[in-house]
């Protein structure tokens, strides 16, 4: 069974407004590698919300896991608990991401919500805190530290609850180059552990290192 399934999808922002996607179907197999490829308005984004259930096709069925998601099923907190511990996000715009005091209590937010031990909390914070060099900013406000810093701690903050997809838009726009071996070395050793990862992106060089199969989108005519 696939991981991922669309059926024909459509979606649109606004009934009078022309579908973003429109009949789009696309299969996802546990551990793939696949980076989506396209110009603005391709709908690369709009199809990462709707995989994290944050927009819901007017036609058509996505189906995780065997589990079709619609919004009515996202509703009960049971489903969405477990659906969104299995599924990582990371916006393009990492700011969108962050709102809390510091940035230990960012990574500590999603594992916390999905009742982690205090213990079990504590070693996932402290260890991706090491894994993106974190431990000197662990109590700095996240609004105060640059692009690249934010980044990484919206990336620890996705991987803090050990999801098996991680759908990732844009990973390496604005990292500076050490970051930017940092975080391929990062993706190509989850991806080696049986990740499934899905990128948007326009760096050839990361989908070369990661091996990552390329699908095209264009806007729908």
């Amino acid at each position: 069974m696939a991981l991922i399934e669309l059926d024909n999808i459509t979606f649109s922002y606004a009934p009078q407004e022309p579908p973003v996607l429109r009949d789009f179907s696309m299969r996802v197999e546990t551990g793939d590698c696949l980076a989506l490829r396209g110009d603005n308005g391709a709908g690369k984004t709009t199809l990462f919300r709707v995989l994290n259930g944050l927009s819901f096709p007017q036609r058509g069925q996505y189906r995780f896991d065997g589990q079709e998601i619609t919004q009515a099923w996202l509703k009960k907190p049971a489903h969405a608990k477990a659906f969104h511990k299995r599924v990582g996000y990371l916006f393009q715009n990492p700011e969108l991401m962050l709102f809390n005091a510091t940035v230990r209590e960012e990574i500590a937010f999603g594992p916390r919500q999905m009742g982690l031990s205090k213990d079990e909390l504590q070693t996932r914070v402290e260890d991706c805190l090491a894994l993106f060099g974190l431990e000197a900013l662990a109590e700095k406000a996240p609004y105060h530290l640059s692009g690249g810093q934010k980044k990484k701690v919206a990336l620890a903050a996705v991987l803090a609850l050990n999801p098996e997809l991680l759908i990732l838009d844009e990973p390496l726009a604005g990292l500076d180059r050490g970051s930017r071996s940092q975080l391929t070395e990062l993706l190509e050793e989850l991806r080696q552990a049986g990740k499934t990862l899905l990128l948007a992106t326009h760096d050839d060089a990361l989908c070369r290192e990661l091996g990552a199969e390329l699908l095209e989108m264009t806007a729908p005519e």
